[in-house]
């Protein structure tokens, strides 16, 4: 039995896993944040693997992996650092981005006064 909940586990983790491209070709000036927005599906699937039917939730994504930053904000003559890293799940305000497609894939640019939270799990 334990052998099956390992595998299960497993199986979860990758599925779940948004690995953050360190390179990934684009660099956000400024204050602005490349983010990946985490897909519907996942979005719609409690901890426990309940589905969320599609009729209750049309919102559009609220939630990210941050990609790439950019160097920060520059605030008389002092440069702001950011306060997010890549790597980091973060929450967004729904009307506060620029979408991007790069390589047939997804993207939002934002400004970090956009970012409304970090999700620590």
């Amino acid at each position: 039995m334990k052998k099956t909940m390992k595998k299960k586990a497993k199986i979860v983790k990758k599925s779940k896993k948004v690995s953050p491209k360190s390179d990934f070709g684009i660099k956000p000036l400024g204050d602005r944040i490349l983010l990946k927005p985490i897909s519907a599906d996942e979005m719609n699937t409690t901890s426990s693997g309940i589905i969320i039917p599609e009729t209750v939730s049309k919102e559009k994504p609220e939630q990210g992996i941050v990609i790439a930053v950019g160097d920060g904000k520059w605030d008389d003559s002092v440069k702001v650092p950011m306060s997010v890293k890549v790597g980091d799940k973060v929450v967004f305000s729904r009307y506060g981005y620029d979408e991007v497609k790069l390589d047939g894939e997804e993207y939002y640019i934002l400004k970090e006064e956009n970012i409304l939270a970090v999700i620590k799990n």
